[in-house]
């Protein structure tokens, strides 16, 4: 590696790590091995981090198919712990591109289970900001989750309901 490519990456660290300590988000592109640490870093801290971060960084990650999507996800909010989860959220279980258990949750034993009142869902790969990928598609309720990939066990999800802002950002886990 080069001299400049070295003094980039570096001045592209700090400006990550000034901008994370100064509460700053940062807009401007990553390098793919940053960005990946950066989001892992991001989903270990528990911190809240607002849609102004993370939408950028997401139309960074590259994006998946359907059979990559395949299986059951552990899933996590960007909201610190801040918002309520009246449902006991858990995850995510792809069984098919035409079945998929949208909303997985753990009952008062911890036992995880199907949450079937917003119905089942479907996945597609659909274009979304000019990037074709995974996305989930509710069979009964106007939603829509986009998908791209930190690493093969990570993903980030973009929730769209109709009506409001396409800005609810999430994290699922491989099990």
């Amino acid at each position: 590696m080069s001299t400049i490519c070295k003094s980039n990456k570096s001045r592209t660290l700090s400006a990550l790590v000034l901008g994370d300590t100064l509460g700053v988000a940062n807009t401007g592109p990553v390098i793919a091995g940053e960005l990946e640490q950066r989001w892992l870093e991001m989903i270990a801290s528990g911190k809240a981090y607002p849609a102004e971060t993370l939408l950028p960084l997401f139309e960074q990650l590259e994006p998946v198919d359907t059979e990559f999507m395949l299986g059951t996800w552990k899933g996590g909010k960007f909201d610190g712990g801040t918002e309520p989860d009246p449902i006991n959220w858990y995850g995510k279980r792809f069984n098919s591109t035409t079945d998929v258990e949208p909303l997985l949750v753990t009952d008062a034993e911890g036992k995880v289970q199907t949450f079937t009142k917003l119905g089942g869902a479907q996945m597609r790969e659909i274009t979304y900001n000019g990037v074709t990928s995974a996305a989930l598609i509710y069979d009964t309720q106007p939603i829509m989750d986009y998908f791209r990939k930190v690493n093969d066990n990570v993903v980030i999800g973009l929730g769209d309901i109709k009506g409001k802002p396409t800005n609810f950002v999430f994290h699922l886990t491989r099990e």
